[in-house]
């Protein structure tokens, strides 16, 4: 039978030891992440790159590390400096974040480097409060650049922390009330040595051992301090709001192609996918269907495959309808619609976004 775990006995958990196991268990078991510094070559005085440390941090927001890896790669390799990437074209750096979701990221992403470069002489703050100054950065970002980076003693809450907070505390409020008890216990927890690799240790054992489902108490390294597994509860923690169904949305995606080249437009640089380029479509939104108007008279022809996207906040279905009237002017067509014609050979380096990219995979098949 489960017990009850009183206020006491969470209030007693032994910092130190706990910190002390989970930093012995990151030194053997770390991930090998191409952002990290490793543990060992951390203690010999090598500190992570903040550029890279930040650019991860910004990938990494509701994305998995298995999607990241990826994208990491190629944008350091392009992008190796912050320098570098701050004079950047923006609608490159948009073109290669395609696939990555959440594009106010993207364009965050080079404010944030252009104002780096612009106002700090390419260095990054190194305190949570200076990093807070900075687009697309809060809290959790700050806290994370500040303890891995520069070894601050920030408390760094991401989903996996979450997770191994509510259950060695036993924290059975609900989330989102829960956070700030959740943050005040990490706070609580961290060591004044070695902050940025505690961080990074609690990250591991969320994403390695203390799962959502069935985590591995067995192997766990705190498990001897943790009052949910006593309790028998840890699998049902943190506890967590029932989700909202998303509304559904209707749009539709619109072909032009003429003499081998498709119309593309951009994005306004405000609202859903801002600033990508994208097909024309009908104006469908978070909030309302498209209105299934296409941007030129004409014959158009409807094709069978609907195009299914899941947003954060609704689900979309997406029509797709390809142009086969006659010729039209293509510069004319370019100014009414302010879009650009570019060659179907060349469509996956167009960077489309997820959506827009299975349109156009849909829509080749059917030319």
């Amino acid at each position: 039978m489960p017990v009850e775990c009183s206020e006491k006995i969470v209030d007693e958990l032994p910092a130190a030891p706990i910190a002390a196991a989970l930093l012995a268990h990151y030194d053997a078991h770390a991930r090998i992440l191409p952002w990290r510094t490793g543990p060992a070559d951390h203690r010999a005085g090598e500190r992570p790159d903040p550029y890279r440390v930040w650019l991860s941090e910004i990938m990494l927001q509701q994305t998995t590390v298995a999607a990241v890896i990826g994208y990491f790669e190629a944008f350091t390799a392009r992008w190796p400096t912050i320098e570098a990437l701050a004079a950047a074209p923006p609608a490159d750096v948009l073109a290669a974040w395609a696939g990555l979701g959440y594009y106010a990221r993207a364009r965050n992403l080079i404010a944030c480097a252009r104002a780096v470069v612009a106002e700090h002489g390419g260095q990054f703050p190194d305190t949570e409060a200076g990093l807070r100054q900075l687009a697309g950065i809060g809290d959790y970002t700050a806290a994370a650049v500040a303890a891995i980076a520069f070894d601050r003693p920030s408390a760094v809450v991401d989903a996996n922390v979450e997770r191994v907070t509510a259950r060695l505390f036993a924290i059975t409020t609900p989330l989102p009330a829960a956070k700030a008890e959740i943050r005040t216990q990490v706070a609580a927890l961290l060591p004044l040595a070695r902050p940025g690799d505690f961080a990074q240790a609690m990250m591991d054992l969320g994403a390695t051992i203390c799962t959502p489902r069935n985590p591995s108490c067995l192997i766990c390294p705190v498990a001897a301090h943790c009052v949910a597994r006593i309790a028998g509860i840890a699998e049902s923690l943190p506890v967590k709001p029932p989700r909202k169904p998303r509304p559904a949305r209707t749009g539709t995606a619109f072909w032009i192609e003429q003499d081998g080249a498709v119309l593309l437009v951009e994005r306004p640089d405000k609202g859903m996918l801002g600033g990508m380029r994208a097909l024309p479509d009908d104006g469908w939104s978070a909030s309302r269907n498209g209105s299934d108007a296409p941007p030129i008279s004409g014959q158009w022809q409807r094709v069978d495959d609907v195009v299914p996207h899941v947003f954060t906040h609704f689900c979309l279905s997406l029509s797709l309808a390809l142009y086969r009237g006659p010729q039209i002017d293509k510069v004319a067509l370019e100014n009414l619609t302010g879009g650009s014609w570019w060659p179907v050979e060349q469509i996956a380096q167009a960077g489309l976004p997820t959506l827009f990219a299975k349109a156009a995979r849909a829509a080749i098949q059917h030319r």
